[in-house]
């Protein structure tokens, strides 16, 4: 029978589905345990591997649970054991947003200021320092944001003002500073103003400007930019193509782009295409956007290592690429280069999530 508790699928090697089991895989949704969808407000996705990942939940009263993998700490709870089930992240109780990357979780708070737990090697926590942390601690030199997002080993805050700051592992200029430098403090996005939504991908940030273009920068190897080159990107570039009626959403997957349009609430997905994970039927990389056929009324769209999951108009959700773990949610594990159904089990879904290097998915 349908319901409205939130839902996982794909693979559990690490716990990441926390249905208090270690399954290996689920092909259809499994129950999270002890979170309802009336409790959960959004939920995020992290993981760095096919086999790990991390689950993330805000819940109505702004604290937040935790599950999966905690090798760097990156549940919050201030142990590196891994779980099964949700528990709680300690001394966060004020949260309005959430973002998980591949070993570190972000939360924004209600005063405008960012906590950030886990791996921090290469400064992603952004505390000024490059120890890991299993407990939340302040990003420095931050206030006034709006929106945070994390990629694999970099994070993204959008300010107030319009304008992104970015930090962490930057080998490949995702922080889009103008280097290749990493930073253990924010740093602001050279150029970009008027940002409306930013996205974070394993290597390469997005960001729309003005609410009618998207931007890119860092790592392309892949297309994954969409300025119709592979060339990577140390500064923002236009991302090609025309978007009608503006851009109502964006995510990003390890190496695979998506945006909404805002007049026909249309797909467009650009990137590797390894397994299928652009949904136009092929497997052929693409360095512009491309139409996803015969999905209309998309309200949001979260790219996984290999797949990506899409929320409907009418709560219904459909996946497509990778599967071997089961994360398109149909039933089996063959891929599929266009869209699927995926079989949540829920009333109708209000949010999805995605790990940016991983193989699970979430919907509640």
């Amino acid at each position: 029978m349908a319901d409205k508790r939130l839902k996982a699928w794909g693979n559990n090697r690490a716990g990441q589905l926390g249905d208090g089991s270690w399954a290996a895989l689920h092909t259809k949704a499994t129950t999270v345990l002890g979170l309802t969808g009336v409790d959960v407000v959004r939920t995020a996705a992290g993981g760095a591997g096919a086999a790990t990942g991390h689950g993330l939940a805000l819940l109505t009263d702004g604290s937040v649970r935790s599950w999966g993998a905690n090798g760097s700490g990156q549940l919050g709870d201030g142990s590196v054991s891994g779980r099964g089930a949700p528990d709680w992240v300690v001394n966060l109780g004020d949260a309005t947003d959430i973002a998980a990357g591949g070993t570190h979780s972000l939360a924004l708070c209600e005063d405008g200021t960012v906590l950030a737990w886990g791996q921090n090697a290469y400064g992603q926590l952004g505390n000024g320092g490059t120890a890991d942390s299993s407990v939340p601690v302040r990003v420095r030199r931050l206030d006034a944001v709006t929106a945070i997002a994390a990629g694999l080993n970099h994070s993204l805050a959008l300010r107030e003002d319009g304008t992104v700051w970015a930090w962490g592992h930057n080998v490949n200029g995702q922080l889009g500073d103008g280097t290749s430098t990493g930073r253990n403090v924010p740093v602001r996005v050279t150029g970009l103003d008027a940002v409306t939504r930013i996205a974070a991908g394993a290597n390469h940030s997005l960001a729309v400007t003005g609410g009618s273009a998207v931007k890119a920068w860092g790592f392309n190897a892949a297309g994954q930019l969409g300025d119709n080159t592979t060339i990577n990107r140390y500064t923002p570039v236009h991302t090609r193509g025309g978007w009608s009626g503006g851009v109502a959403w964006i995510a990003a997957g390890s190496h695979h782009s998506l945006a909404v349009t805002g007049g026909d609430r249309r797909l467009r997905a650009w990137g590797q295409n390894t397994s299928g994970q652009l949904g136009d039927g092929s497997t052929t990389f693409r360095t512009t956007p491309v139409p996803v056929p015969g999905l209309t009324g998309v309200r949001q769209a979260a790219g996984g290592r290999e797949h990506t999951v899409v929320l409907l108009a009418d709560g219904e959700v459909r996946s497509w690429g990778a599967n071997g773990s089961g994360q398109l949610g149909d039933g089996g594990t063959t891929d599929s280069g266009v869209p699927v159904r995926t079989f949540t089990d829920l009333v109708a879904a209000d949010t999805i999530a995605a790990p940016v290097g991983g193989d699970f998915s979430l919907a509640d």
